[in-house]
Order: C-alpha cells, then sequence, then structure tokens
C-alpha cells in the first residue's frame, strides 16, 4: 500500500491519498456496529488515512459524536494528524425526514458551534454546506464560512454538490479548498462541466459514492434483502431491473478484475484514482468502509495500476451513463446542484 498525500486545491491542507466517508457508520445503510465503527476510524489513521468525512446531519448529530469519541480514544500521533470535514445545512425532523436546506449566514454559524462541540475539536478543517439553499446566494454562505475561518473556527471553505456556476461564483468569494461530490465509474456527471471548472480555478474533488453505496463494490447480490433503515431500499439504481442491469455490469468488471488479481472494489476505487493522476492527483476518493474488512480491502487499490489496455476495457465493460436508474429518489435528485 502506498498512501501518498496531495493538497486540497491551491490553498487546502495536505490529505490522502483516499479519505474515509464516516456516514454509514451513524445513518443511512442499516444498522452499524460502534465498537467496529471505532476500530475502523482507528484502523483507517493507522493506515495513514487523514481525512475523515461527516455531516452534522448524520444520524442527527451521532457521527460527528462517533468521530469525537475515535479521536479521543486514538494514540496523540494519530489524532493529531486527522482532519476532518463537515458538511452543515440539512434540515431535519425528529423522525428523520428531510426539511430543506439552510445556508443562511446565522444558521451557518449555529451549525458550526454545535458540530465542534459534538466533535470535541477546537476547528474544522474543512467546512461545507451539503446542498445549496436556493434562498441564499452562495456568496453569504461562503462569506460566513470565511469569517468563522477569521475566528479561527473552520481552516477551509468547501462546497458540495454544486454546478459550475456557483463554484464560480463561491471561488470569486473565497479561497475553495475542494468540491465534494459523487463520482464513480456510473456516475460521471461531472465530467462536462464541473471537473473543467474545478481543475481551471485549481480546487480539488473529494469524489463520495465511488462504490455508489456498495452497487459495484462486488459484494451486493441480486438477491439481498435490504433493511428499512436503508435508503438503498428506495434508490432507483437498486430497484427490479435497474438493479439486475446494473449488476451486469459489475459481472463485466469483475472479469477485468480477476485478471488482474485484485478485487471488483479495488478496480473501481482504482479507476477513480486515475482520473486525477494526470492531473496533480487532484480527485481524491472516500471511501465508506464501516468495518476494518472493507477498509483494508479499499486500501489495497492504492496498489492497483490501471495501463492503457486496463483503462480501455473498462470503458469498453461500463461506458458512461451505462448505469439505469438516477443516483438519488426524485425528491433528492432536485435538491442536487446543476448550476
Amino acid at each position: 500500500m502506498t498512501m501518498n498525500t496531495r493538497t486540497l486545491g491551491t490553498t487546502g491542507p495536505q490529505v490522502s491519498a483516499l479519505g474515509l466517508g464516516c456516514m454509514g457508520m451513524s445513518a443511512l445503510y442499516g444498522d452499524a456496529d460502534r465498537a467496529e465503527s471505532i476500530a475502523t476510524i482507528h484502523a483507517a489513521l493507522a493506515a495513514g488515512v487523514n481525512l475523515l468525512d461527516t455531516g452534522d446531519f448524520y444520524g442527527m448529530g451521532h457521527n460527528e459524536m462517533l468521530i469525537g469519541e475515535a479521536l479521543r480514544a486514538a494514540p496523540a500521533d494519530l489524532r493529531e494528524q486527522a482532519l476532518v470535514s463537515v458538511k452543515f445545512g440539512a434540515l431535519r425532523d425528529p423522525d428523520g425526514n428531510w426539511a430543506g436546506y439552510d445556508g443562511r449566514p446565522a444558521a451557518v454559524k449555529n451549525f458550526a458551534a454545535y458540530s465542534l462541540q459534538r466533535l470535541g475539536v477546537d476547528h474544522i478543517d474543512v467546512y461545507r454546506i451539503a446542498r445549496l439553499d436556493p434562498a441564499v446566494p452562495i456568496e453569504e454562505t461562503v462569506g460566513a464560512i470565511s469569517e468563522l475561518i477569521e475566528k479561527g473556527c473552520v481552516r477551509h471553505v468547501g462546497l458540495s454538490e454544486v454546478g459550475a456556476e456557483t463554484i464560480r461564483r463561491a471561488a470569486a468569494t473565497a479561497p475553495i479548498a475542494d468540491l465534494q461530490i459523487e463520482y464513480s465509474l456510473i456516475s460521471r456527471g461531472i465530467e462536462e462541466s464541473v471537473l473543467p471548472t474545478t481543475r481551471e480555478l485549481g480546487i480539488s474533488i473529494t469524489a463520495y459514492g465511488v462504490l455508489s453505496r456498495g452497487l459495484i463494490s462486488g459484494h451486493f447480490t441480486r438477491d439481498r434483502q435490504l433493511a428499512a433503515n436503508d435508503f438503498r431500499a428506495l434508490s432507483p439504481r437498486f430497484q427490479g431491473d435497474n438493479l439486475q442491469h446494473n449488476l451486469s455490469l459489475v459481472e463485466a468488471l469483475r472479469k477485468i478484475a480477476e485478471q488482474k488479481g485484485v478485487s471488483v472494489a479495488q478496480i473501481a476505487i482504482a479507476w477513480v484514482l486515475s482520473r486525477g493522476a494526470q492531473h496533480n492527483n487532484d480527485i481524491v476518493p472516500l471511501v465508506g468502509a464501516r468495518t476494518r474488512e472493507r477498509l483494508g480491502e479499499s486500501l489495497g487499490a492504492l496498489d492497483v495500476t490501471l495501463d492503457a489496455a486496463d483503462l480501455a476495457a473498462i470503458e469498453e465493460a461500463v461506458p458512461a451513463d451505462a448505469a439505469a436508474g438516477d443516483r438519488y429518489p426524485a425528491a433528492q435528485m432536485a435538491h442536487l446542484g446543476s448550476k
């Protein structure tokens, strides 16, 4: 395993080649084991993964408290190397329902105060609104984060799931370290306008969903029964004929992986890494491992080299736009920024 580091954007922190997305340890993917989650965070830090990604609405604060507990229990040297990326702004009710997004400056500062307390840290390394609040100009939201930077509560501004126009407006307001957005073999929408814009402006991508929520991990089966609290049960890509079609893509990818002696997950993560390799390593995949076993498999992707023939074979097996179904249910797709 080779854990190189790269800079987020032109002014952001030095981060590991892979980051750990911690959402699944608290919400949306069925029940998780708390002790195993903490052990996985510790294993990631010990392996050199220094970027931990969360959201204040993951489990309504549960995920931040989990990370805070893991950091307190970690050896001092590992705790000090950890960088925490936090998404804010999603509004939820006691039943877990979604109620929009709040990007008002007063709300930004309020969210940050609670996150600092739950995480048990004196600053947040990268802070970003989870989705654009259509009622608040991005300049106001980013400006509020900049004020938190001046106070020492935040180190860097990030963005999440916004389009090229919003990226430009935000970057004109303050330096942007990175854009967090979904990117995988079967979710390649950013290639048209978003990725060229971030590269023009010197903004990195932290790519979530690199295994498409487990769909292209090589471990998801056609007969798998999802728990009632697993949001994939409502995800279009996991439904009926869509699922059958998408898993056929996985089987085509599996043949390539077997020829290279690696797993499907490793070749899928290595593909995402390869997309940034010719551009100053400007793409950092976030792996959503919830166990040490899955983390170890994901880290193995760092030792996978894909040559031109491999990339051509992967492209033939899983062409752009090959997936069936949207990546979110219709109501959530409406909140994704296209501008």
